[in-house]
Formats: C-alpha cells, sequence, structure tokens
C-alpha cells in the first residue's frame, strides 16, 4: 500500500494549532443537508429505541436539562443552542486537555501482512500514532470494491486479542465487526487501543505511566481519542473511501472511545456504542486510562448527555444488554432528543435494549447492520 498523499480533512483548531481534536463549527449546516437528502430512508425500528421503557430501575440517573442556559432561561432556538453547544465542547476539551502533536496529515503506513478471508482483504498495518510510537491496525476493505465506500474506524474492547478480534482473525465472531463491515461494502480500520503494547497483551501500567510522562496532565481519554482520530484520517484519506461517510462502533471498551469520537469529531455521521457504559457512574469512567478520580469529586457535576448532544443531529444508536448499559441509561436518550429537534429533522438516536448481557447477540447485529445501511 502507498502511504497516502495527505489528508482530505484538516482539523481546525479549536483547542490549540496542533491539536488533532478538529472544532465542530458547521456541524449543523451539513448534517441537516445530508438528513434532508436521506429523509426517507429510516430504519423501520425508529420510534421503538426511542420509546422510554415501562419501568426503569432504581439506580437510573437524574440528568440536568440540556437547553437551559447560565441565565436559567429555556434554550428554544438552534441558534442558542449553538452557543450552549459551545460552551459544552469547550469545557469538555478542558477537562479532557488534548495533547499537541505536530502532525501533517496521516501517518505513512507499511503493511505488514496481508490475507484474503472470504468477502474481504485484510491488511495489518504499521504506523506511528505519535512520533517514534509505532502502533498496529487491521485494514479491512471489500474483495470486490467499488468506490466510493463508507469508512468505519471499529474500536476493540477490553479482550486479550484486541484487533484481532474485530478484523475476524480470533476470538468471539460476533464482535468481528471490521470483518462484517468489510463484507457489506464499506472499508474499516481497526486500531489497537494504548493500553496493549503489543497486540495480544494489555498491561496498563506499563503504558499509562509512559503516557502520562509525555503528556502531564492528559487524560487517558484524551490520548485514546487522538488515536482514533488518527485512524480516522487514515481510513478518510484512502482514495476508495467516500470522506463523507465515515462512521464509528466499539462495544464495551470500544464504545467509550466511539461516544468520545462521534462526540469531538464532526467528520463522523453514523455511530454505535455497544454496552460501553454511557453513564459516568456506570462502569470504571474513573480509572486513570480513562477519565480519572476527578469524576468521583462531589465537584464533578457533568454527565456524558453532554457529549451525547455534541453528537446532535448525526446518527447515534446506543446498544445496550442491561449488563454495562440498559434501560437505566434511557434518561441519555431522553436528555438529548429535545437537542435533536431542534435541527427540525427527524431525530435519529435511540437505545435498543436486547437484555442479553455484555454481548453481541443475533438481533443487535441486524440492528447494527440496518443502522449503518440507512445512515452511512
Amino acid at each position: 500500500m502507498k502511504p497516502p498523499s495527505g489528508s482530505r480533512r484538516r482539523f481546525l483548531a479549536s483547542c490549540a494549532a496542533a491539536c488533532s481534536l478538529p472544532a465542530l463549527a458547521g456541524v449543523a449546516a451539513g448534517s441537516q443537508e445530508k438528513q434532508k437528502q436521506d429523509k426517507d430512508k429510516e430504519v423501520a425500528w425508529l420510534a421503538e429505541v426511542q420509546r422510554r421503557p415501562d419501568r426503569l430501575p432504581a439506580d437510573t440517573p437524574q440528568l440536568s436539562p440540556l437547553l437551559v442556559g447560565e441565565d436559567g432561561r429555556e434554550i428554544t432556538s438552534l441558534a442558542s443552542w449553538q452557543r450552549q453547544r459551545e460552551k459544552i465542547k469547550r469545557w469538555w476539551l478542558d477537562f479532557l486537555k488534548p495533547f499537541s502533536v505536530d502532525r501533517k496529515g496521516p501517518p505513512r503506513l507499511e503493511v505488514v501482512a496481508e490475507d484474503r478471508p472470504q468477502g474481504a482483504v485484510r491488511q495489518l498495518l504499521r504506523y506511528e500514532v505519535e512520533p517514534g510510537l509505532p502502533v498496529e491496525a487491521y485494514l479491512l476493505k471489500p474483495a470486490k470494491l467499488q468506490p466510493p465506500v463508507p469508512g468505519v474506524v471499529v474500536l476493540h474492547p477490553t479482550v486479550k486479542e484486541s484487533i484481532r478480534q474485530p478484523a475476524g482473525v480470533e476470538g468471539n465472531p460476533d464482535m468481528a465487526f471490521g470483518l462484517r463491515l468489510a463484507r457489506r461494502g464499506c472499508v474499516a480500520i481497526c486500531p489497537r487501543n494504548f493500553l496493549w503494547p503489543e497486540t495480544n497483551r494489555i498491561a496498563t501500567d506499563e503504558t499509562v505511566k509512559p503516557f502520562n510522562a509525555r503528556h502531564p496532565g492528559s487524560k487517558g481519554m484524551a490520548k485514546m481519542l487522538f488515536d482514533a482520530v488518527v485512524a480516522l484520517d487514515i481510513v478518510a484519506a484512502l482514495p476508495e473511501v467516500d470522506p463523507k461517510r465515515l462512521g464509528a462502533i466499539g462495544h464495551s471498551l470500544g464504545a467509550k472511545e466511539a461516544l468520545y469520537l462521534a462526540a469531538l469529531d464532526e467528520r463522523i455521521r453514523a455511530t454505535v456504542s455497544s454496552e460501553g457504559g454511557i453513564g459516568t457512574r456506570y462502569s470504571n469512567w474513573e480509572a486513570p486510562w480513562y477519565l480519572g478520580s476527578d469524576i468521583r469529586s462531589p465537584a464533578f457535576r457533568h454527565e456524558h448527555h453532554e457529549l451525547l448532544a455534541l453528537v446532535a443531529p448525526r446518527p447515534f444508536l446506543l446498544l445496550g444488554g442491561d449488563s454495562a448499559d440498559g434501560d437505566r441509561s434511557w434518561p441519555f436518550i431522553e436528555a438529548v432528543l429535545p437537542v435533536y429537534r431542534l435541527y427540525g429533522s427527524t431525530p435519529r438516536v435511540g437505545l435498543f435494549n436486547h437484555r442479553k448481557g455484555h454481548s453481541v447477540p443475533p438481533e443487535a447485529e441486524e440492528r447494527i447492520d440496518q443502522w449503518f445501511e440507512a445512515y452511512l
């Protein structure tokens, strides 16, 4: 594979000139235009995933309203929401403390290996995600490719196989999102999370401490977001990929990353987040490789419905199995539905609870396929 000849998307400096997090200005106009074009292309079950569960668990959180300004007045216009949105985005960026790396487009790619599972071409790539820090990712393409096609960043869960699972090399085949997407006509990239110094070995101390030394003050999630953005740069720059049709999907750990990537990179057009635990109290968000102990302080008064609101009006499907996510995740959808409606088009956000634990059963796989087919 030849290295890409420059990024088709340049980051706008929302936090620093060299920072890899793009500004979100202009998301409303572009997304609304696309939604008007696709107004007749909806999943048949959209109303179902926007319906409040009959009974919510006792530990269901109460979330602060999003459409209330600092003066206490209700926000009723899109222009007023966009001003509020900018404040929310700024707060989360300040909290994450994204680090600065001088990059000029996607990194140079080295193809380490290639094979051809049925219906796909699978390449193991190596590239520098930060200067002097090599990482690996699988890139999967349809065996019969008719460009331009959608590109998807596939973020792996906490499993020993790391990227080998979503690429369909080994591990649970239900989680082989990358291979499945390639067989369905997409180009998928499966980057390795920084907690894995090697593909089949997770080592948090070995990876988090050097990261903290390189980038003092930055949250672990800032690193995960940075790496996901680099992967998005790579897939968006491929000549066979339509850079206006980019998606993200992840399960568990990968679902957390998918939420942040969708919220803070407007190039993501459609997202599926499976069993990540969207609430900050739903899983180990306080771990040093995520958000750190700050979120357990009584002074921390933010929640992830704010991030989900940044995704609007782009399609976002939350999958739960009554493990990390489920009926108690409903308030996050309920909170952002009014925000989505301000954009004047059909809200494409919802919660599908398959009630089968921390898994991706066939009915969830079917919903994933239909979501991306409709909105990517």
